[in-house]
């Protein structure tokens, strides 16, 4: 199924020139970056001082109440999260590009369904990560401590973002739903109060009666044509 006409699931005509400034200010686009830069937050800080060395333990333990799955846990997140961020501002730029209706909601179930669940799985990790912080004791020196309370602070801000970029995705899925289902006919004037009535083509005043007119010529038994005599 290819489109006719441009707005699909919210998207321009497909073709269209690309305007980079435009494309920028996108609320879609802009939400997108601020994920993107999240995650970089996110996993940078757990990956850089997240983790400290115990000589009485002889090992590496996470900060976040010796919690090695607390770390891990919020490693991932960010990291997968960056490369998705990564992935839908490019699809951004090729939506617009898309010619399928098809295409176009799939791309948009698929940002929708990601969005919902990494927007509910930072609130997990925002939960986590904030317990497992206030039942452990202060590192030596207090190093590392600001990069924690960072990846705390941006995987609760990264709830928001997330839960942003799937309500855009909603709100094009309704309009590609609205497209979908809007009547492609017309109204009858007697089915529907105040209507407006069909207009007549030119010289319709001239019909006979029941509304059809007599044809012009008639087949005549030989197969020829013989013209209609005109009756007054």
């Amino acid at each position: 199924m290819m489109m006719d006409g441009g707005g699909a699931f919210g998207g321009a005509k497909a073709g269209a020139a690309f305007d980079p400034v435009t494309f920028a200010k996108k609320p879609p686009v802009i939400l997108r970056g601020l994920c993107l830069l999240f995650a970089i937050i996110v996993f940078g800080c757990i990956s850089s001082e997240g983790w400290r060395y115990d000589r009485t333990k002889r090992r590496e333990t996470c900060l976040f109440n010796d919690d090695g799955n607390a770390c891990n846990f919020g490693v991932g997140i960010g990291v997968i999260a960056f490369l998705a961020a990564i992935g839908f501002l490019a699809g951004e730029y090729l939506f617009e590009q898309m010619s399928s209706v098809k295409t176009r909601k799939h791309y948009v179930l698929g940002d929708l369904a990601f969005s919902g669940l990494w927007a509910f799985l930072y609130f997990v990790a925002f939960c986590y990560l904030s317990n497992e912080w206030s039942k452990s004791d202060d590192p030596p020196g207090g190093v590392g401590v600001g990069n924690v309370k960072a990846a705390i602070a941006f995987s609760f801000f990264s709830i928001f973002s997330w839960a942003g970029c799937g309500f855009f995705a909603y709100t094009r899925f309704r309009q590609g739903a609205e497209q979908a289902f809007a009547p492609a006919y017309e109204v009858d004037s007697g089915a529907m109060p105040g209507a407006t009535a069909y207009s007549s083509y030119p010289g319709g005043q001239d019909m006979g009666p029941g509304g059809y007119s007599e044809p012009p010529f008639n087949t005549g038994r030989g197969g020829g044509m013989e013209y209609a005599t005109p009756t007054y």
